[in-house]
C-alpha cells in the first residue's frame, strides 16, 4: 500500500454528530501515551499531521484522517489519561462508545499496547468493548525497538495472556523508529479497500 494523500477531513467533539462516511474506517485506540499518533503519522508518512505530545492526553477528540480517497484512519481519544477529570473520562467513554456501535462504515479496530507492559484494566476494558461492537480488534504492540529482539515472543505471549486472545487474533509488533511492522498493517488494510 502506498499512501499518496492524507488529509485530516473531520474533527468530532463530545457533542459533534459523527459524520455519515461513503469510505470505509479503521479505528486506532489506545491509552494515552501508547504511541498512537506517532503510529498513524508512520502510516500516513507525515512527521505531524497527527498531533502528537510528550504529555499524554492530546487526543480528545475522534479525528478522521481521508486517506488515498479510498479510507478513513479514526484517530479515537486515548484513554486512562490520570489528569482528566472523572467527568471528562466519562464523556470520552460515551463519545469512543457510541462510535465503535453506530459508525456504518467501521471495518476493523486496531487496539495499541504498549510491548514493554503487561495490558492493563483499561486495555482489557478496551479490548473487550472492541470485541462486542462486532469489529475485529487487531492488536498492535508498539515500541517494539525499546525490548530486545530475543524478549519479542515473551511479550506477546504475554499480552496474549492477559487480553485472553485466541490464536487468530494477530498481534503485530510496531516500532516507530525501524518502521517495523508497517507492511503487515498495511497488508491487513489491503485487505478491505474496495
Amino acid at each position: 500500500m502506498i499512501i499518496k494523500n492524507a488529509a485530516l477531513e473531520t474533527v468530532c467533539g463530545i457533542t459533534s454528530k459523527l459524520p455519515d462516511n461513503e469510505l470505509n474506517e479503521f479505528a486506532f485506540a489506545g491509552k494515552s501515551n501508547v504511541g498512537k499518533s506517532t503510529l498513524i503519522n508512520g502510516l500516513m508518512n507525515r512527521k505531524s499531521l497527527a498531533r502528537t505530545s510528550s504529555s499524554p492526553g492530546k487526543t480528545q477528540t475522534i479525528n478522521y484522517y481521508n486517506i488515498n480517497q479510498q479510507l478513513y484512519f479514526v484517530d479515537l481519544p486515548g484513554y486512562g489519561y490520570t489528569k482528566a477529570n472523572v467527568e471528562t473520562k466519562v464523556k470520552w467513554g460515551k463519545m469512543v462508545n457510541n462510535y465503535l456501535h453506530t459508525s456504518k462504515k467501521l471495518k476493523a479496530v486496531f487496539l495499541l499496547i504498549d510491548i514493554r507492559h503487561k495490558p492493563s484494566e483499561n486495555d482489557i476494558l478496551m479490548y473487550e468493548w472492541i470485541a462486542k461492537s462486532g469489529k475485529p480488534p487487531l492488536i498492535i504492540a508498539t515500541k517494539a525497538d525499546k525490548i530486545k529482539r530475543s524478549q519479542l515472543d515473551k511479550h506477546i505471549k504475554m499480552i496474549r495472556a492477559t487480553l485472553n486472545l485466541n490464536s487468530e487474533t494477530p498481534i503485530i509488533p510496531y516500532s516507530s523508529m525501524t518502521k517495523q511492522g508497517r507492511e503487515e498493517i498495511y497488508s491487513i488494510l489491503e485487505e478491505y479497500i474496495d
